[in-house]
């Protein structure tokens, strides 16, 4: 299995551009929230293990950003439960997301690292977290050996 730095590595080469990065800030976080918006419309139980195993995951490459992920996951499913929007809203959601994403890459002249492996899907929202928690913690030492 790699670790979390040779996730990020790999990640890392196809968003390099400045825009591209600041597109995956907004547009990574805004997927995952409708994602999981999408999945609670339709199943509580089903919504909660793909979130279990995707914690675990992150729990295998780091522990610390799995509870960082928790964190995020945890206040996006509040907001969700607390949101009167339905599933609609979060398809609209993911849609849009989705054409930053693409767009964000034609900018970086790139393709998604997920074409590559789909468990780049899952690296994309962890590697946010630890370029946030570079730019909101002193003392965070960053997974990524590239600057973000």
């Amino acid at each position: 299995m790699k670790t979390i730095t040779e996730w990020f590595d790999e990640y890392s080469e196809s968003h390099q551009n400045k825009t591209n990065k600041a597109i995956h800030w907004a547009c990574v976080p805004a997927i995952l929230f409708a994602i999981i918006g999408i999945l609670a419309h339709f199943s509580a139980l089903l919504t909660t293990l793909l979130l279990i195993l995707t914690l675990v995951f992150y729990a295998r490459l780091d522990i610390v950003l799995a509870v960082a992920m928790t964190a995020l996951i945890a206040v996006m499913a509040w907001i969700i439960y607390l949101l009167p929007a339905g599933v609609g809203f979060y398809i609209g959601v993911f849609i849009l997301a989705w054409i930053g994403q693409f767009y964000g890459h034609k900018v970086e002249g790139k393709k998604p690292s997920f074409f590559k492996d789909l468990q780049f899907l899952l690296i994309g929202p962890v590697w946010c977290m630890d370029a946030y928690l570079g730019k909101v913690l002193p003392k965070w030492k960053t997974r990524q050996k590239l600057a973000f």
